[in-house]
C-alpha cells in the first residue's frame, strides 16, 4: 500500500529502457490492484513483468473487495504473489487458502510467486525445517508436474522483512535449499532445478552479492529497495553483473 497511481506510472517511466536484458535477468514488479491497469498500459514494449500482489481463489462472485484472478489475466497481468507473510499475518491466510489461490492462478494462466514464511519464534525453537517444508508441500497440493515447473517460490523469513535485518547467507541458503529439496521430493530433481527460488528479507544492492552467491538462490524478492526507481534499477542491473 505504497505510492499512488501517478507515482507508480512515473516509476515505470523512470525505469523504462534501463532494465537488464530479459534473457539474462527477469525483472518483475508487483503492485496494488488499483495501479495495475495503468502500469500495464505504460509498460507496453518493456521487458518488465507486471505482477499482482494478491488474488482471490474464485474467478468471480459475491466476494466484495477481493481481486479476481480472471480479471487480472484479462488486464494483461502475468504473475501474482501468493501467500506473502503479510497476508498470512494480517489477513490470517492459511495453507489451504494459499493452495486454492495457487490453483486459481494456474486456472487463469497466471504464474504464481509462492511465498514461504518463517517467524523468529520458529527459528529460535528449531522448528523452522518442518515449518518451511510444510508450507511448500501444502501450497502445492494437487499441482501437476507441468504446473510445478512454472512456479516461482520465495523464502521470506518474516523476522527479516522490513526490519533491516537480513538473514545470514547460510540462513538464506538453508531456507532456499529446503524449498528446492522439498520440490525435488515431490516432483523430481529436473523440475526442482527448473523452479526459481528467491530470497526475500531486507534485500538491497549492498547485500545482494552475498545472497546471490549461494547455490540454491536464483534471485531476490525485494521490498523497500523496490519503492524508488534508482534503488530498484541498481538492484535489477546488479543482478546481471
Amino acid at each position: 500500500m505504497n505510492l499512488s497511481v501517478s507515482e507508480a506510472v512515473k516509476f515505470l517511466q523512470a525505469i523504462k529502457g534501463k532494465l537488464p536484458d530479459p534473457k539474462v535477468t527477469e525483472t518483475c514488479i508487483a503492485a496494488s490492484p488499483l495501479f495495475l491497469e495503468s502500469m500495464v498500459q505504460e509498460n507496453d514494449g518493456s521487458p518488465l513483468i507486471i505482477s499482482a500482489e494478491n488474488c482471490f481463489y474464485e474467478d468471480e462472485g459475491a466476494y466484495t473487495g477481493e481481486t479476481s484472478p480472471k480479471a487480472l489475466f484479462e488486464m494483461g497481468v502475468t504473475h501474482v504473489i501468493i501467500g506473502h507473510s503479510e497476508r498470512r499475518k494480517y489477513f490470517n491466510e492459511t495453507d489451504d487458502i494459499i493452495n486454492k489461490k495457487v490453483h486459481a492462478a494456474f486456472r487463469n494462466h497466471l504464474t504464481p510467486i509462492i511465498c514461504c514464511d518463517e517467524t523468529m519464534s520458529r527459528r529460535e525453537s528449531a522448528d523452522r525445517i518442518s515449518w518451511v517444508v510444510s508450507q511448500v508441500t501444502n501450497a502445492l497440493k494437487s499441482v501437476t508436474p507441468e504446473q510445478a515447473e512454472k512456479i516461482i517460490v520465495a523464502y521470506e523469513p518474516s523476522w527479516a522483512i522490513g526490519s533491516g535485518k537480513t538473514a545470514s547467507t547460510d540462513e538464506a541458503e538453508e531456507g532456499c535449499y529446503l524449498i528446492r529439496q522439498t520440490i525435488a521430493d515431490l516432483y523430481g530433481d529436473d523440475i526442482a532445478n527448473q523452479v526459481r527460488v528467491l530470497y526475500g528479507g531486507s534485500v538491497n544492492d549492498e547485500n545482494a552479492d552475498d545472497i546471490l552467491s549461494q547455490t540454491d538462490i536464483d534471485g531476490v524478492l525485494a521490498g523497500g529497495a523496490s519503492l524508488k526507481a534508482d534503488s530498484f534499477l541498481n538492484l535489477a542491473n546488479f543482478l546481471q553483473k
